[in-house]
């Protein structure tokens, strides 16, 4: 602590003689003397805080003209004074000092501001150099003594990129520790992820099975779809085909989208027996652009509701020519009327001739109105006028009359004022 200069001392102390004596009235000359001394002390601490400002800016301006020895003096400077920024002036001098190749006094200054200041906003910052020190000077970095979820996820990295052998254990040992949050445990089978050893993605793959670390099981399955490897393929199958919670197989099914694995999933949708998740595997086959699975699958499925979740994935593929294959073999209805439906989802002008191709030929009324239904979604006011000239039947006659006088199109208003006119 900074000495108190001895005619500070006597000001003090009168200062606190005063204070404590209560006589019972004091001339006004009294209080003048008490309020001069007074000032003195207050001009004296406001000259500390100026030096203490003037000496920080130095110390910064050192920092950023890299001038790494005078930044380290201003700094110790500022320590010295005791004052409000003595925090920032340790953890910015043992920057200084690490610049320098000072390291051991680096850290040295680090461990004086964790021992002065343990609620410093400055100790996440110096416990990062910190570890970018001892990186530097070789040391090993265990991250399970580390406090901060943060430093111990610089700490993992800085293991697995200096000496992957031996961040393996320390991995383990993250995950297996209470005292670690999910977010830190997530990193850890992330550098695992990363890791082409094979004990790494043996340690992976076992984290995804359930056999360890059962609340990581569904991180661990999403990363093994970031890698197509067959083994991460065949593990995340046999995942599949043995477990009975649904969110765990929901993973798998994620996973098989991010590898592109289309033949994975053809099987999933195949062997399921869970309506909800076949449904699932059959929307992730789209989304995996299995264009040719979802061909085969409308061929081979005997159950309608699985049909019409194909017809969706045809959509969201924008496979025109699997889906008109799909309406030429469909004998169920409302597939067929799915399927009409998606064509006028999906437009475009082949879109719109097959749909004016199956009109010509359709005989049951439901399935006609679909058709309208589904030109009328392609904005096909022109071409619904056409159909409705030729229309012979009086029902079909009307519903398309009907659908006409909503379109906010000129053709069909004109054709509207035709018919008033009639």
């Amino acid at each position: 602590m900074k000495p108190i200069r001895p005619h500070l001392f006597f000001v003090v102390t009168l200062l606190l003689g005063l204070s404590l004596w209560k006589p019972p009235a004091l001339a006004q000359g009294d209080f003048v003397s008490s309020s001069l001394l007074s000032s003195e002390v207050m001009a004296d601490l406001s000259d500390d805080q100026s030096r203490e400002e003037e000496l920080y800016s130095d110390g910064t301006d050192s920092l950023d003209e890299g001038k790494w020895d005078s930044a380290s003096d201003k700094f110790s400077q500022v320590i010295q004074l005791h004052g409000k920024k003595a925090d920032a002036a340790l953890y910015w001098k043992a920057y200084a000092l690490q610049k320098l190749g000072r390291r051991d006094e680096a850290l040295a200054s680090v461990a004086e501001l964790k021992k002065q200041f343990p609620r410093s906003p400055w100790l996440k910052d110096a416990g990062a150099l910190e570890l970018e020190v001892r990186q530097a000077q070789g040391k090993p970095v265990d991250p399970h003594h580390q406090d901060d979820d943060e430093l111990k996820i610089l700490a993992l990295n800085s293991l697995m990129d200096r000496d992957p052998k031996s961040a393996l254990p320390q991995i383990e040992k993250v995950l297996s520790s209470p005292r670690n949050s999910p977010k830190v445990k997530a990193h850890a089978l992330f550098v695992l992820a990363q890791s082409d050893s094979p004990e790494a993605q043996r340690v992976l793959v076992s984290v995804a099975r359930g056999q360890d670390h059962p609340d990581l099981q569904r991180k661990a399955i999403e990363y093994l779809g970031t890698n197509d490897s067959p083994q991460h393929i065949s593990a995340l199958s046999e995942v599949y085909r043995g477990s009975n919670d649904r969110d765990v197989r929901r993973a798998v099914l994620n996973a098989y989208v991010v590898c592109g694995c289309t033949k994975e999933l053809l099987a999933a949708v195949q062997q399921e027996k869970d309506t909800d998740l076949r449904r699932s595997a059959i929307q992730s086959l789209a989304a995996s652009g299995g264009r040719d699975e979802l061909r085969q699958l409308f061929k081979s499925s005997s159950s309608p509701e699985d049909k019409e979740a194909v017809i969706q994935g045809f959509i969201v593929d924008a496979d025109l020519q699997g889906l008109t294959e799909a309406l030429r073999s469909a004998a169920d209805p409302k597939v067929k009327e799915a399927g009409i439906h998606a064509l006028g989802a999906i437009g475009g002008e082949q879109s719109k001739s097959t749909l004016l191709q199956m009109y010509a030929t359709e005989k049951d009324p439901q399935t006609k109105r679909a058709i309208i239904q589904g030109l009328f979604i392609q904005d096909a006011a022109h071409e619904l006028i056409e159909l409705d000239r030729k229309e012979t039947n009086p029902e079909m006659h009307r519903h398309l009359v009907q659908q006409l006088s909503v379109m906010d199109d000129k053709e069909a208003k004109d054709y509207m004022l035709e018919i008033l006119n009639k």
